[in-house]
């Protein structure tokens, strides 16, 4: 008998978080390549979405649409009416997920989500409050009927026992950069593309209080480093934001660089230019391009945080503070101190990479394979 791993991959079709779509496509297809003998791995997709997008997880062994497209299915998951998904072992990158009533002993049903940042509960009014209230009402419904809930840290795990009453039902399963992530070959033809020349302080993020980002370029600025500053990951439309903080903040505007979300042979290519990364939020999330820069050996300045703590150990230099002027200015000597010599940007990038080999999707698809078993 085939055991079947059923794994929810909306954002593959329908994408609207590029953080989490590459996170879905890299867990599927490391769940297949390590299923165990006798196990299997097949796809569940709202209706409709981009044609072919599925095709990115080889070795699928099928995929169920489901009668909804993934808008109206969000809505009858929050509603917990019937989604036509149907039972079995379900397995979500996400909340998005049919968290309803089932029998985990007689029919062998299983639900397991995901959350990766918890800013919709700390933040809320960063995001429209249609997300705030689905991402709440689900979470909710998490409570009620999820088998289990993976979080990436142990600090995430600790602060989310502390919103929902999930008792013993919660763990822990990391990300990671994208398998094979590594500096491309055409690195210098990527980054003539994106404008960019080598040489520079990188940072992520967009102008919302809790990425940081104000209090890390005032850290660039004050560290006296004489280097362009290039941040990634600026949502559309937030570009002049990012443009004032940086103003604000003391950064020469003819030395800011600002680009949206990149594919990862276009980031890869990007981190491999840089001299440094500052990471300046203090969020309880997933830092994603913090690991990027750990997987690449790209010397790490950051904000100490319980996520921080926990992902950067000891591969990078975590800077305590109690205010935001605080932080700027331990993130800024850091930094100054980072990029000061080669012998100290040497030492940093090999503590990055070594530190950044505890990261593999692999392993995560190995726990979560192994949770299901559990279950």
């Amino acid at each position: 008998m085939v055991a079947t791993l059923r794994v929810v991959l909306d954002q593959l079709v329908a994408p609207s978080e590029p953080e989490l779509a590459e996170a879905s496509r890299e867990l599927a297809r490391s769940l297949v390549v390590a299923a165990p003998a006798g196990c299997e791995v097949e796809a569940i997709a709202p209706a409709g979405g981009a044609d072919g997008a599925l095709d990115a997880v080889a070795g699928l062994a099928g995929v169920r649409r489901t009668a909804l497209p993934r808008r109206e299915l969000s809505a009858a998951l929050q509603l917990g009416v019937g989604t036509g998904i149907g039972g079995g072992m379900i397995h979500s990158p996400s909340l998005f997920a049919p968290l309803v009533r089932h029998d985990r002993v007689h029919d062998h049903d299983q639900t397991v989500v995901t959350i990766w940042d918890l800013r919709p509960w700390e933040s809320p009014s960063e995001l429209p409050r249609a997300v705030v209230s689905w991402h709440k009402a689900m979470l909710k419904r998490a409570v009620k009927h999820a088998d289990a809930v993976v979080v990436p840290t142990h600090s995430l795990a600790a602060r989310l026992l502390e919103i929902a009453p999930l008792g013993g039902r919660v763990r822990v399963i990391a990300g990671a950069a994208p398998t094979g992530f590594a500096v491309p070959v055409d690195e210098i033809g990527r980054r003539r593309e994106l404008g960019l020349l080598e040489g520079f302080v990188l940072l992520a993020g967009g102008p919302f209080g809790s990425e940081g980002l104000d209090a890390g370029l005032a850290a660039v600025a004050a560290s006296g480093v004489d280097l362009p500053v290039v941040v990634i990951d600026v949502e559309e439309g937030h570009e002049p934001a990012v443009a004032d903080l940086a103003s604000a903040a003391g950064v020469p505007e003819r030395a800011l660089h600002v680009r949206g979300v990149l594919s990862s042979e276009d980031r890869a290519a990007v981190f491999g230019a840089a001299v440094a990364f500052v990471a300046p939020s203090r969020r309880a999330a997933f830092p994603w391009r913090v690991v990027d820069a750990l997987t690449l050996g790209v010397p790490v300045i950051a904000a100490s945080s319980a996520v921080h703590d926990e992902v950067v150990f000891d591969g990078g230099v975590l800077v305590s503070a109690a205010g935001a002027g605080e932080l700027s200015e331990g993130l800024g000597a850091a930094l100054a101190s980072a990029v000061g010599s080669t012998a100290s940007a040497e030492r940093l990038g090999v503590l990055a990479g070594d530190r950044g080999r505890s990261f593999s999707w692999r392993e995560a698809a190995d726990k979560v394979w192994a949770l299901h078993a559990e279950l």
